[in-house]
């Protein structure tokens, strides 16, 4: 089988596509059949060579986070899959693996998979499974947004943002929405109802708000300081500074800029279909790539300026 796989520490063309043998799974694993695989933000830190201390440094390095695809083998004690089910899914963003989303078929524990919703095809489901499940966990479990609450969404084209956009308005929030002015209107669509340019907006004049979901981890402590009384910050965009501004902010009790990792299991991902089965979330997708050209899929994602997600199909 083909797996895209880390050769070096680098840019996109240390990704290359090889030929590995096919994993069995073991008790309580499924193997998956991948139809496809989007690019995340942890792909790239796992790619570049910043969070060695959980890929290590011992190559090749199997690429892609999540995946979306059909079961095609089940080991013993797994119940509730049977070969041909549709699922989606994540493999453990703090463990080395042999093979992982971006390859034609991944292990995974059964608890770490779900049924994809209905309707939905590989790629537009893999469009969803980080993005929208980081989103959901920072607004239902981090920041417990109200209806009513005023939101801003910085970064609100990328994956986490265009979900977080459109879970915040189902939520009934009133939604602001960050991001490039082309963006405006396919932003409206998904629910925004302000669109500020983020080239012409400083935080000062973005307005005041009661919850700040940020993609983008730079400024917080200005954007902190754009929030009500009662207001709630989280951020998705982990670094060195932005782990220090975070632990800066802890003064600020209530008010204090929050953060998590996103590791979805079943019962995540089952509430994350509810979402889209209910209407409160459809995918965005920019671009999708075949497996062969994943360094595209990478590059186009590090280079910005496009909505939604850049996501590898593996039948091209």
């Amino acid at each position: 089988m083909e797996s895209a796989q880390i050769t070096r520490f680098g840019g996109p063309d240390v990704l290359h596509v090889n030929d590995i043998e096919r994993p069995v799974p073991g008790p309580g694993e499924v193997l998956v059949r991948v139809g496809a695989s989007s690019v995340n933000g942890h792909d790239v830190l796992v790619r570049s060579g910043q969070v060695r201390m959980v890929s290590g440094r011992r190559f090749p390095i199997a690429a892609g986070l999540d995946f979306a695809g059909e079961v095609a083998e089940t080991g013993s004690g797994v119940e509730g899959y049977r070969v041909g089910d549709q699922v989606w899914g994540m493999v453990h963003p703090r463990q080395r693996h042999t093979t992982a989303g971006a390859a034609e078929y991944v292990v995974v524990p059964a608890g770490r998979i779900a049924s994809t919703p209905a309707g939905l095809s590989p790629v537009d489901a893999a469009s969803l499974v980080v993005g929208g499940a980081t989103a959901l966990i920072a607004l239902r479990d981090s920041v417990r947004l109200v209806k009513g609450e005023r939101v801003l969404v910085r970064g609100a084209a990328g994956g986490v943002g265009t979900a977080a956009v459109q879970l915040a308005h189902a939520m009934g929030g009133h939604v602001t929405a960050l991001a490039r002015a082309r963006h405006a209107e396919a932003l409206g669509d998904l629910g925004a109802d302000q669109v500020l340019d983020y080239g012409d907006t400083t935080p000062e004049q973005s307005g005041t708000f009661d919850v700040i979901v940020d993609t983008v981890g730079s400024d917080l402590s200005r954007y902190r300081r754009r929030l009500t009384d009662s207001g709630r910050m989280v951020t998705v965009a982990l670094s060195g500074p932005v782990l220090a501004a975070i632990a800066a902010s802890t003064v600020h009790g209530a008010r204090r800029v929050r953060t998590f990792s996103a590791n979805p299991d079943s019962t995540l991902l089952h509430d994350l279909a509810d979402q889209v089965t209910f209407g409160a979330l459809r995918p965005v997708v920019a671009g999708v790539y075949p497996l062969a050209d994943i360094a595209s899929a990478h590059r186009a994602f590090e280079r910005g300026g496009a909505i939604g997600k850049h996501v590898v199909a593996m039948s091209g």
